[in-house]
């Protein structure tokens, strides 16, 4: 069975930095894309950042500069790196993979708050 274990969210006051990581255990299809989605309280979930197997990253505009994607194919892991955090960052991030067969794998959800 697949499953997504994402770490590294909690509280940060803005300007602060936070790392966010995704483990994937029990896959057995490649990972094509590995990215991480948002969803700020009565927003829709939005893609923050995307990285594909050949190394190229998709940013949201309001994340490029600050935030920084990448994985590590031998882990199964994805990593969001978050500089300059802002209040606006606030929400439940998530990490997403789409293996070469399709399939949409989903984290559970990590609770990033920047707040003063």
């Amino acid at each position: 069975q697949v499953q997504l274990v994402e770490s590294g969210g909690g509280l940060v006051q803005p300007g602060g930095s936070l790392r966010l990581s995704c483990a994937a255990s029990g896959v057995i299809f490649s990972l094509n894309v590995m990215g991480w989605y948002r969803q700020a309280p009565g927003k829709q979930r939005e893609l923050v950042a995307a990285i594909i197997s050949g190394g190229h990253t998709n940013y949201a505009d309001s994340v490029k500069g600050r935030f920084t994607i990448s994985r590590d194919n031998g882990k199964n892991t994805v990593y969001l790196q978050m500089n300059s955090l802002r209040p606006e960052d606030t929400a439940v991030y998530y990490c997403n993979f789409v293996t070469s067969i399709g399939q949409q794998l989903w984290g559970q959800g990590t609770q990033v708050t920047v707040s003063s």
